[in-house]
């Protein structure tokens, strides 16, 4: 979620201010603030209570915001923030969509209940299933933050379920991913890591292989169905849904498949009335499912294709560094015989000698491809996959992933990047086109 706007109070002067200073505000307000580019921010809360993206701020403890971070303070009852360092802006807002956000929290706690209440085995013990959706940079992420948080909050453990390739909430982009939030979402280090199921797409848009993309999506759902199955707790806390901001054509084709695949029960969108009315008419048969329109926090702002680009490239940073740079990834060294990298889709699916004639090769988006070792791999980021044999790729999730640094051609060795030190947990590896240049 993208904040940004005039400043409409005296807190912070053209350029941030490096002085610590107060804000008084007001209940129900917000303080939208966007850190500096190079540096990072503390604040603490004084007085009242109040929450960053549904997670209550302890009192009195400073925390140290990192920088080209965009968030709201939000107070329900008033509070009195303090800030330390710079800002590329900050200011305050009374009117925001909270109330209307807190209400679907309660109606979908409610049903949570009902859920939990529920025999075992019955269809009534599902818990809500919502999918969030919305053009790009309209709130989606946030929002599926906050009902994440709340309902946490509350002791459930719901599962969230990111499908935006392009953003990437619980790890690098290129990922379709799911884990399940025990906790309020810490403000800073963002959606634990514990345990998440992660999907490696490689591309940070659908349309380089839209067969591949639904796969993955439908490889994902039935992994949780079946998680699900064995576990009551799960089951009745349900699923946030977050989903890309395309949605138009194939993207709208792409949004109704994750619908259909998760059988999604509560369908919420943010700030655009067609899309909305759209969904509405195609669902009008399914009296399970509801389509609730509401409004985006005016705090939104959108981000062009270079500030969204740069935003990739410090998500896979995050992934090697840490949010605050507090990890050392291991630089290590292999033979090229040690690895073996596939993509997957291109090609045709068989020799044109092979076809009737006049028929055409196609490409297969699905097959898997051997990819020779070479200089091209330099800077890509490829995923390890948990597979045991090379056919098992496709429908296996990842372990995790690996900066390629450089390619010695003449010695026969690749120098990789990873989280840790020591041998990979597996040979196979994913490429796609992800790539990130290390600065």
């Amino acid at each position: 979620m993208a904040y940004g706007g005039t400043n409409v109070n005296p807190l912070a002067a053209t350029g941030g201010s490096t002085t610590v200073r107060q804000v008084k505000l007001d209940k129900e307000c917000e303080l939208r603030i966007e850190t500096s580019l190079d540096s990072p921010l503390r604040l603490r809360l004084l007085t009242g209570t109040a929450e960053i993206f549904g997670t209550e701020i302890p009192p009195e403890i400073w925390l140290t915001i990192p920088p080209r971070l965009k968030f709201a303070v939000f107070t329900w009852y008033g509070a009195t923030i303090e800030m330390d360092g710079l800002t590329e802006t900050d200011y305050t807002a009374d009117e925001t969509p909270m109330i209307s956000y807190i209400n679907v929290h309660a109606v979908l706690d409610g049903r949570r209940n009902r859920a939990k209440a529920s025999p075992s085995d019955s269809d009534t013990s599902q818990g809500p299933r919502v999918v969030v959706v919305g053009p790009t940079d309209s709130g989606k992420s946030t929002l599926s933050r906050m009902l994440l948080s709340w309902a946490a909050k509350q002791g459930w453990k719901p599962t969230f379920v990111d499908l935006d390739i392009g953003q990437g909430s619980i790890t690098i982009p290129g990922c379709v991913a799911a884990t399940p939030i025990e906790l309020p979402i810490d403000p800073v280090e963002g959606i634990p890591l514990e345990m998440p199921m992660v999907y490696f797409f490689g591309h940070v848009t659908p349309s380089a292989n839209i067969d591949h993309y639904k796969v993955l999506v439908k490889e994902l759902a039935q992994t949780l169905e079946r998680q699900f199955s064995g576990n009551a707790e799960s089951r009745a806390s349900g699923m946030v849904i977050n989903t890309m901001g395309w949605i138009e054509g194939v993207g709208y084709e792409l949004l109704l498949h994750a619908i259909d695949t998760f059988n999604a029960t509560v369908i919420l969108v943010l700030g655009q009335e067609k899309l909305c009315s759209m969904l509405k008419d195609v669902l009008k048969n399914r009296p399970n499912v509801d389509v609730v329109k509401l409004q985006k926090s005016g705090g939104v702002v959108s981000r062009n294709a270079k500030v969204r680009q740069k935003a990739r490239g410090y998500r896979i940073r995050e992934y090697f560094y840490g949010p605050s740079n507090d990890l050392s990834p291991h630089s290590n060294v292999v033979n090229f015989g040690d690895l073996f990298i596939y993509r997957i889709g291109g090609g045709p699916q068989a020799p044109r000698s092979a076809l009737p004639i006049g028929a055409e090769p196609a490409a297969d988006p699905t097959r898997l491809v051997s990819v020779s070792i070479n200089r091209d791999l330099l800077h890509l980021v490829l995923a390890v996959s948990y597979a045991n044999e090379p056919d098992q790729i496709i429908s296996s999730n990842v372990a995790g992933f690996i900066y390629v640094t450089d390619v010695d051609m003449h010695r026969k060795k690749i120098t990789y990047l990873a989280p840790c030190a020591g041998e990979l947990p597996s040979k196979y590896l994913i490429m796609g086109t992800l790539t990130w240049i290390e600065n």
